[in-house]
This record gives C-alpha cells, sequence and structure tokens, in this order.
C-alpha cells in the first residue's frame, strides 16, 4: 500500500469521524433545546451540516444515536466525583460539598435534564439511556448515609430524605420556582436530612 493511499485513508476515517461529532453534538443541542421527543433525524442532519442519509450511515437507528449522545454527555460534563467526599468524615459537612457540587452539575444541564425527564415517559430509549444518572444518585446516596450516626430507625428516614435532597427535580423546585439562591437551597436540605437523622 503507498504512502498516499494510507494517507488518504486516514484522511477519510478523520473526516468520518468529524461528521459523527457533529451529528452527536447537534442531537444533544436539540435534545437540550427542544428535548429528545421533538428532536427529528432532519433536524439533527440541518444542524450538523449533512444529509438525512449521513445521519443514518453513523447511526443506522435510535439506539444507537442516543447511545453516542448519552456517552458525549458523560465524558464533557461528568458528573461530580464522589470520591473527595468520602473524605469528609461529618455526615453534615459531607452533604453540604456533595450538594453543591451536584448542584452546580444540575445547573450546567439543567435544560437537557428537564427536557429528558419530560420525554423519559414518553420514549423508552430515553428513560433506559437516564438510568446512569439514577444509579449515580443512589450511590451517592450510600456514600452519603454511611457517614451519619446509625441511632434507631434513623436510617429509614433519612434515606429518602437524602434521596429527595439529591434529586434534581428538588434542585430546579428551590433554585428555579422558589427563587433560592444555591447556597441557601443547599442549606435547607442540610437541615431536612439532619432533622430526618434526629
Amino acid at each position: 500500500m503507498s504512502n498516499s493511499h494510507t494517507y488518504e485513508l486516514k484522511q477519510r476515517a478523520e473526516r468520518q469521524l468529524e461528521t459523527r461529532r457533529r451529528i452527536v453534538a447537534a442531537a444533544v443541542e436539540l435534545h437540550s433545546t427542544l428535548g429528545p421527543s421533538r428532536t427529528t433525524v432532519k433536524a439533527i442532519a440541518e444542524r450538523a451540516g449533512v444529509t438525512r442519509p449521513t445521519v443514518y450511515a453513523h447511526f443506522p437507528d435510535e439506539r444507537a444515536l442516543f447511545t453516542a449522545c448519552s456517552g458525549h454527555v458523560r465524558a464533557t460534563v461528568p458528573p461530580p466525583d464522589p470520591a473527595a467526599w468520602r473524605e469528609i468524615a461529618g455526615p453534615s459537612a459531607r452533604l453540604t460539598a456533595a450538594l453543591r457540587d451536584l448542584y452546580a452539575y444540575y445547573e450546567r444541564l439543567e435544560q437537557l435534564f428537564a427536557n429528558v425527564e419530560r420525554d423519559a415517559p414518553l420514549m423508552p430509549i430515553v428513560a433506559e439511556m437516564s438510568a446512569y444518572r439514577f444509579r449515580y444518585v443512589d450511590d451517592v446516596r450510600e456514600l452519603l448515609l454511611e457517614a451519619w450516626p446509625k441511632r434507631g430507625g434513623s436510617r429509614e428516614r433519612l434515606r429518602p430524605a437524602l434521596g429527595h435532597a439529591l434529586a434534581f427535580g428538588t434542585w430546579q423546585s428551590l433554585v428555579r420556582r422558589e427563587g433560592c439562591e444555591t447556597e441557601h437551597a443547599v442549606r435547607l436540605m442540610v437541615a431536612f436530612a439532619e432533622t430526618a437523622a434526629s
């Protein structure tokens, strides 16, 4: 194989990869602004500057496209790493740090998360692809729970309180609908958890 042929193949592969990136970025942008259920292949193609057949050539079905979009979001705006919180011994301080980081993450992806939560009941693939976020929140809750002392039935009360505090909908309700500053929302949820644990 000649050097020029190898170079051409490499250039072609790079162009295909760039086209794929543009399609995924266009789909994520439309999912954020319109929502998955209102995003068409035609709109994705127009936004990416390609044809509909090109979109289908890269992503032959809905699952392939949604898997790529989910991976793109997690790679470009990953959820906070809980490892740093594990180093914080005090339960209230650990929860405060987690909520500050998590609420900042929700703010960055608010439009996308709101649209995904709206569309998940309509589109099983959307519910399936967003399930990682609920698993992540469940894991965070367990990490936070282990910092609280075990007293009587406090764990049974604390578990749902922490789940509520960690939920995207809770942040959205407090900050967007009730007009709380994020730090005030954090303090409210820490006080809520402390009451549940007492």
